[in-house]
């Protein structure tokens, strides 16, 4: 087995690559690391690196015709103040897929990018120090 790269890498099928650059890097937080667009590029933040591959790339390409659509797996993005998130991107039209839930490890809600991809939001829930 060889050494780990520096960054966990998920791949997402999308339509359209230079839509899911903008989205991505415009919303979210993520810089572009390499673009090939129509058909790949990469952008990264922090420890992940999310392979956007269009309809023409290899990625696209290997992935079986009954496999197409977004599924229910996404990336799971740590957030400091979701309400803040939320609303900032409410008002840039962005579509949530879910409401605010809350559960005893924080709060989280969904959002997809322009393929129809799942995004979770996460603002862990505030623990007081161990003694």
């Amino acid at each position: 087995m060889t050494a780990p790269d520096q960054y966990a890498s998920v791949r997402y099928v999308v339509d359209d690559v230079q839509a899911a650059i903008d989205f991505y890097t415009t919303h979210l937080g993520f810089t572009l690391n390499t673009s090939a667009a129509p058909a790949f590029a990469d952008v990264v933040r922090g420890p992940l690196r999310l392979l956007l591959s269009g309809p023409a790339s290899s990625g696209a390409r290997a992935t079986p015709a009954d496999a197409t659509a977004a599924g229910r797996n996404r990336i799971h993005l740590i957030v400091d103040d979701l309400d803040t998130e939320i609303n900032r991107l409410r008002a840039a039209g962005l579509p949530f897929r879910s409401d605010l839930v809350t559960g005893p490890g924080g709060r989280q809600i969904l959002l997809t990018d322009p393929a129809g991809n799942l995004i979770e939001l996460f603002q862990p829930a505030h623990r007081p120090d161990a003694p």
